[in-house]
């Protein structure tokens, strides 16, 4: 099977929605046409360093998805990239869909100039861990949420 992995286009829509909303199924988190819409917004809004990269075979059907976005890391006085989506169907994993979309994060950080890309995943996703665990080293850092009141 050959992957393209290319920045999410407007005519990418229908099958991004497809793909956010397993990804939403995924992690238990209710999803709607607002959030779509917020966040279709933000991948389209050239002033907000906010990316979506889709993967797709050789006849346009969508594999995969990634979100990512700039961000500030006040140690390193740098802007760093922070992923927050991926997603891959699962009629599509094992097949090197996530190595791909990895390789096109990886430009895309070289591009920013980003000298790293962090990102969080659940303690539970082991398959997803496993990849990472491959492509990327784990840093010793714990993730804490405060709700705001």
């Amino acid at each position: 099977m050959t992957v393209n992995v290319n920045p999410v286009a407007p005519d990418d829509r229908e099958q991004w929605e497809v793909l956010y909303y397993g990804y939403a199924e995924f992690y238990q988190v209710p999803m709607n046409g607002d959030i779509l819409d917020t966040v279709w917004g933000w991948i389209h809004d050239t002033d907000n360093p906010f990316f979506g990269l889709i993967a797709k075979d050789e006849t346009g059907k969508a594999l995969g998805l990634m979100h990512c976005r700039q961000m500030p890391s006040p140690l390193r006085a740098a802007l760093v990239g922070f992923l927050d989506d991926l997603f891959v169907d699962p009629e599509a994993r094992g097949k090197g869909v996530v190595e791909q979309l990895y390789a096109a994060l990886n430009e895309l950080g070289k591009q920013q100039g980003w000298p790293f890309i962090r990102w969080i995943t659940a303690e539970n996703n082991y398959r997803g861990r496993a990849v990472y665990d491959r492509l990327s080293e784990k840093t010793h850092w714990l993730t804490y949420q405060m709700t705001v009141e």
